[in-house]
């Protein structure tokens, strides 16, 4: 196998990615114990059924990330981005996580992050690439 042919795909298929994901996830299981992995995703949608806002992530081993947060433009600065960390963070202690971790960039919102009671524990100055930015990632301890 390990002269098969690499194959570069620029649009994989959700199925192939759930594919990689679950095989990464049973690997984690069987060496930490830990197989309580679920998503989450929690959704605000105007009257259309659009999402206008919503925040995606998962929780497995006692810890919740947050891997998106997203509010429509026209909808910031109302309490919105609190009220769906608030719920994450909710739902993260009702499965029994005792933390949450996310990252942002500097042009986005480390200051709403740490004004909600976040810690910076970590950064990757020049990224993206090209870019005068920093990737900020942050913990928060629950509970």
């Amino acid at each position: 196998m390990a002269d098969e042919p690499l194959r570069i795909e620029d649009e994989p298929s959700p199925r192939d990615v759930a594919a990689l994901n679950d095989a990464l996830y049973r690997h984690n299981a069987a060496i930490t114990g830990h197989d309580d992995g679920r998503w989450m995703a929690i959704f605000v949608r105007d009257h259309t059924r659009q999402i206008v806002a919503g925040l995606h992530g998962w929780t497995w081993g006692g810890t919740c990330f947050v891997q998106t947060l997203w509010i429509r433009e026209d909808l910031r600065i109302q309490g919105l981005g609190a009220r769906l960390l608030a719920a994450a963070e909710a739902e993260a202690i009702r499965r029994g996580c005792r933390e949450v971790h996310l990252d942002t960039h500097s042009y986005q919102a480390p200051g709403f992050y740490r004004h909600l009671g976040y810690e910076q524990i970590g950064e990757l100055p020049g990224w993206p690439a090209g870019a005068d930015t920093t990737r900020i990632f942050f913990r928060k301890k629950l509970g």
